[in-house]
């Protein structure tokens, strides 16, 4: 059901000092920083070879970053999303499987501009999962 691994997503709590240390230490493509309100987060696409980091920063009072940023000050993995080519047929594989899918369960635009959702990070090994519709 999952296809390729679109990006690990990475909470960070100075987005300026992060987007330097991939540029100018790492040598990395970095894109430029996107707000995207209706997730509270500004984000930052860095492209790899194979794949992509996304730099997250809170974006507003009631981020839900901000929430794990204060309970990991140094910034830390957030999530890693999945690729699959029909995000609600693969929602209700998952709920009838018994996986929680988090809001409503219905998709929003994630910061691609395509269908997004997150699961239970305690149904899978403690691990936030984003599945973000390609196909």
């Amino acid at each position: 059901m999952i296809g390729r691994l679109n990006h690990v997503a990475i909470a960070v709590p100075d987005l300026a000092a992060a987007i330097a240390q991939y540029r100018d230490t790492l040598g990395a493509r970095v894109g430029a920083p996107q707000d995207e309100p209706d997730h509270g987060v500004t984000v930052v696409f860095i492209d790899l070879p194979n794949t992509k980091i996304e730099l997250l920063h809170p974006l507003g009072e009631a981020s839900p970053i901000a929430g794990f940023l204060a309970k990991n000050p140094a910034g830390g993995i957030h999530h890693i999303c999945y690729e699959v080519e029909d995000i609600l047929a693969a929602r209700d594989r998952l709920q009838a499987a018994g996986a929680r899918v988090l809001g409503s369960g219905e998709p929003k635009t994630g910061a691609h501009g395509l269908p997004v959702l997150f699961l239970h990070p305690k149904d899978f090994n403690g691990c936030l999962v984003e599945l973000e519709q390609v196909g």
